[in-house]
């Protein structure tokens, strides 16, 4: 079955001028990061269709003459790169005008018949546009839909959800003691933001997402007048959450590495920062468990009791489903708790690897 990018025309494919018409080549140019996009959809099993309201098309006050400059430029560009449309689909009907109410957008009308394609995998299919308009066409169709532009994404972000499939998952957790907005997407990396008020906490969950290949959003609101225990517990617990959440039904993942022996091990890693190192060896499997072993020379380190580097992953691998086995010696108490998170961060980064690419199922709005 073949997925369908219904695409819109001015401010997705060409940037929409202040006059809202594209009618001479001087105002056309190409919205960023269109073609590397689109080249990727057509690798994964994109077919394109482009669904357009040009009002008033054909009339004096937009004659035909004028539009088919730029839309033979587009094409020619487009093709020149290896990218074509199944179908045109324009509609030259103003706001309002009763000869259109089927067919404008947001009416489906013009693309009713791959409804009735059975050829069509509409699970797979989506909306690309620039406006509110094109949204609630895709809700009509039934597909899902993403919004281009400063209040939505980009082409680098459609490209990358429709993709890769991305493995994301959003967790609120609200307690007495603490507020938690945890967001992860184990398929991008991103410069990590975290905001925990505790400043070095703040730097070693940075250290996961960093090291682990990941891009992860934590803020966190908590009773760090009483004292750090609630903060840093439920910090793990909600990223671990998360974590799990993520992973789904975790098809397809490696979820531990390979021995040489060939028999399943699990993901391990060491670290080694100047005296200190930290050995991580875990599995994904869903069974939580944790193994620690250290000691560390210092009860703080910054804003941190080291005390709770344990207990933070204890409720990390309890909310996850991870059985970790962490061990770490050192001199240097900043040094080993920090290669700790590291080290775990590195033996995700393998774990979390998918086996072979996945596209999605599931249909979903990006706005």
């Amino acid at each position: 079955m073949t997925p369908i990018l219904f695409i819109d025309r001015d401010g997705t494919l060409i940037v929409e001028p202040p006059d809202q018409q594209v009618d001479s080549l001087e105002k056309f140019a190409l919205v960023p990061g269109v073609i590397p996009a689109l080249l990727r959809l057509r690798d994964a099993g994109y077919e394109f269709v482009m669904v357009s309201n040009q009002d008033g098309l054909g009339t004096p006050a937009f004659p035909r003459e004028r539009f088919e400059p730029p839309q033979r430029l587009l094409l020619q560009l487009l093709e020149s790169q290896g990218i074509a449309f199944r179908e045109l689909l324009i509609d030259p009907h103003h706001e309002g005008d009763p000869a259109g109410v089927h067919t404008r957008k947001p009416a489906p009308g013009m693309a009713l018949h791959y409804l009735r394609d059975r050829s069509i995998d509409l699970a797979r299919s989506a909306v690309v546009g620039d406006r509110r308009t094109d949204l609630e066409f895709a809700a009509r169709l039934g597909v899902g839909g993403f919004l281009l532009g400063a209040d939505g994404c980009d082409w680098a972000a459609v490209a990358h959800a429709l993709c890769n499939a991305p493995r994301t998952a959003m967790v609120v957790r609200s307690t007495r003691e603490t507020r938690i907005e945890v967001a992860l997407d184990l398929d991008r990396e991103a410069p990590p933001r975290v905001s925990t008020g505790l400043a070095f906490l703040d730097h070693m969950l940075e250290q996961l997402g960093t090291h682990g290949g990941f891009a992860i959003s934590l803020h966190c609101a908590g009773d760090l007048q009483v004292d750090e225990h609630h903060t840093v517990e439920d910090c793990a617990l909600a990223l671990g959450q998360a974590l799990r959440e993520a992973l789904g039904d975790k098809r397809g993942i490696e979820r531990y590495g390979v021995g040489e022996a060939e028999t399943p091990m699990p993901s391990r890693t060491a670290l080694v920062m100047d005296e200190s190192r930290a050995d991580a060896a875990l599995d994904l499997g869903g069974r939580p468990f944790l193994v620690f072993d250290g000691n560390f020379p210092r009860e703080r380190v910054g804003d941190l009791p080291t005390e709770l580097v344990a207990h933070f992953f204890h409720s990390f691998c309890q909310a996850g489903g991870i059985a970790l086995h962490l061990s770490v010696r050192g001199a240097n108490a900043h040094h080993m708790v920090e290669a700790c998170f590291k080290a775990v961060a590195r033996a995700l980064r393998p774990a979390l690897r998918r086996a072979g690419r996945t596209l999605p199922t599931t249909k979903g709005t990006l706005a």
